[in-house]
């Protein structure tokens, strides 16, 4: 039994979790953003790199910001979204153009 004099002591409770459809939901967008995000990358690589490239960082950025199970995805679509811009300005340094072609 506690007295006035000694401080009653408890152990901190962790806070509660959200699990439910709500959460299940949001985590299955998170998902499909990442693997959004990787196969906008790996097409921005041969096509549209100026518009692919930053939807590829932005939908990998707001996957692993909202938690998905697929963070390697999204870690990919990051690098190639990245890649995709560098790739534009390597163009435009040595062709002067914002498309490449094969061939002379």
């Amino acid at each position: 039994m506690t007295t006035l004099s000694e401080p009653l002591r408890t152990t901190p409770t962790p806070p509660a979790k959200a699990t439910g459809p709500a959460t299940s939901r949001l985590r299955a967008q998170a998902d499909g953003m990442a693997v959004a995000s990787f196969i906008l990358g790996l097409l921005g690589t041969l096509v549209l790199n100026l518009l692919l490239g930053p939807c590829a960082l932005v939908l990998g950025a707001l996957a692993l910001a909202r938690g998905t199970t697929r963070r390697g995805r999204a870690l990919l679509g990051i690098t190639l979204g990245a890649a995709d811009l560098l790739l534009l300005a390597l163009l435009i340094t040595t062709d002067g153009t914002v498309s490449w072609h094969i061939g002379s």
